[in-house]
């Protein structure tokens, strides 16, 4: 509970930045610190989160409490900064490892130069469709609780802004690539646009939020530093 006494936590309310752990839905990620103000205010505090990260992604989220959370809808609307890796010759239902993965045979694979260039073709303001399994609302309900009820969901595209797309590392079939986004921008999207600009499937295999506008992962707290073990 070293965290407790580390972070300047206000009656009235305030943020706590946490790293993720993957494995976890960002409302367990509430529902645990919510327990840990609970404690130490001795009452029971109001928590939300400033954007979802998806389970099986790590990083950067800006919880906020108490009075502050009115403030969280407009902290959504911030610049985000990612690493992720991309797996090219494969597919998923998800976009993610949490899906099911088919496979694809590659004849020819990309030149790190073909990689280069295809990035360097999503800087900008470009049209994506978010995934099915998102938590976009449908008709007053989650696109992914429609997915996992087998029904047809139907996502309209949206304006994104890329604005950085950097290779990190390429060894085929893995990208390895950062990059600097609005809000609103899915990036296991990004990653099956990229796979079909190099003539191939692909989806999002590691995830990592690096960045919030100013908030930045190095001044977040782990779960265990609040004594949260699972």
């Amino acid at each position: 509970m070293d965290a407790i006494k580390k972070l300047p936590l206000l009656p009235e309310g305030g943020q706590i930045l946490i790293d993720k752990p993957s494995g976890m839905t960002s409302f367990g990620v509430v529902a645990r610190i919510r327990r840990v103000l609970k404690n130490h205010f001795g009452r029971k505090v109001k928590v939300g989160h400033t954007g979802t990260l998806d389970p099986f992604a790590t990083g950067l989220m800006v919880l906020v409490y108490g009075k502050e959370t009115k403030n969280a809808m407009s902290l959504t609307k911030l610049d985000k900064v990612y690493e992720a890796e991309i797996m090219l010759g494969k597919s998923s239902s998800t976009g993610d490892p949490e899906g099911e993965i088919v496979a694809y045979k590659i004849k020819n694979p990309p030149a790190q130069t073909e990689v280069e260039q295809v990035l360097a073709s999503f800087i900008g303001k470009i049209t994506q469709t978010p995934p099915i399994f998102s938590a976009i609302k449908i008709g007053g309900q989650r696109a992914y609780n429609l997915a996992r009820k087998g029904e047809k969901v139907e996502i309209p595209s949206r304006e994104v802004e890329i604005f950085s797309l950097e290779l990190l590392e390429y060894n085929f079939p893995n990208i390895k690539i950062r990059t600097h986004v609005s809000s609103g921008t899915y990036i296991r999207s990004l990653a099956e646009d990229i796979g079909a600009n190099l003539n191939t499937k692909a989806y999002c295999q590691q995830l990592r939020r690096l960045e919030i506008a100013d908030f930045k992962i190095e001044d977040s707290l782990k779960l265990e530093d609040f004594g949260i073990l699972d």
